[in-house]
């Protein structure tokens, strides 16, 4: 926990591990709020609980991370997988998240995230061209072709963070619980206000899903940066907006349909 100000709870995505950067400490967020951030059960420093884990138990473990610190309420970043926690905890909870950023996420059903488990059955290569592939549909045959060197740099820098990250029954368990993971006929009970941010060539988390997000939740608006599924490094306004949602008092809400 690191910051001064209002509290805010960052929910990482798939593997999130807190020894490996970027993570959540990493940019603005601890200038503006009191940031917490944590390992989710299975993942970087925390233990392996039997499995199999719901996407409830993921939410509850963060629930129950903020009531031991006696939070009344909070704000909430959920990125990706985390994004999809934090639906979770804000359909169990209503009262303890005060405002809600979804980033890069999914609804889940008819409307599900990339299959990430399928990757997990490739050598670590091949996993790791497919992840950049889908995650930023900007990077294609001739992008590659036309920019070996930045493309090479990218493929080294996935690598070493797989090589660091959690490739282990957590993260499997983890995986497995994200494929069952369906907010859709829950989500109209959110109602504290809610943005929804995505990036415009992601497809682990592509632009319909988002709007599909948009769509359920009442009090939600959606913004679109230029990046993929990691927009929030690729577009130098993404925290900016971010940030700027979460402390403006206003709230001014979306009509409920």
């Amino acid at each position: 926990m690191k910051g001064d100000g209002k509290n805010l709870l960052f929910i990482s995505g798939t593997g999130g591990d807190l020894r490996l950067s970027p993570n959540a400490f990493d940019n603005n967020l601890k200038d503006n709020f009191q940031l917490l951030a944590y390992d989710q059960r299975g993942l970087g420093q925390t233990q392996i609980p039997d499995g199999p884990y719901t996407m409830k138990d993921y939410a509850d473990d963060a629930f129950s991370l903020i009531n031991k610190l006696g939070w009344k309420e909070t704000y909430v970043i959920g990125v990706s997988f985390g994004g999809m926690v934090a639906q979770h905890l804000a359909i169990r909870h209503p009262h303890q998240v005060k405002k809600l950023v979804l980033m890069c996420t999914s609804p889940g059903g008819k409307n599900h995230s990339y299959p990430l488990h399928e990757l997990e059955d490739l050598d670590k290569e091949s996993h790791v061209k497919k992840f950049i592939s889908i995650s930023d549909d900007r990077i294609t045959k001739e992008f590659i072709k036309k920019n070996p060197d930045m493309y090479e740099m990218l493929f080294e820098q996935f690598m070493q963070y797989i090589d660091k990250g959690n490739n282990n029954k957590g993260k499997l368990l983890q995986l497995e619980a994200r494929k069952h993971h369906d907010t859709n006929r829950d989500l109209h009970k959110i109602n504290c206000p809610t943005l929804i941010a995505g990036g415009l060539y992601d497809q682990i988390s592509p632009m319909k899903n988002l709007l599909a997000l948009d769509n359920l939740i009442p009090t939600s608006s959606v913004k679109f940066f230029k990046g993929g599924h990691s927009f929030f490094l690729q577009d130098g306004t993404a925290w900016a907006t971010i940030i700027e949602f979460l402390k403006d008092d206003s709230d001014r809400l979306k009509e409920a349909n």
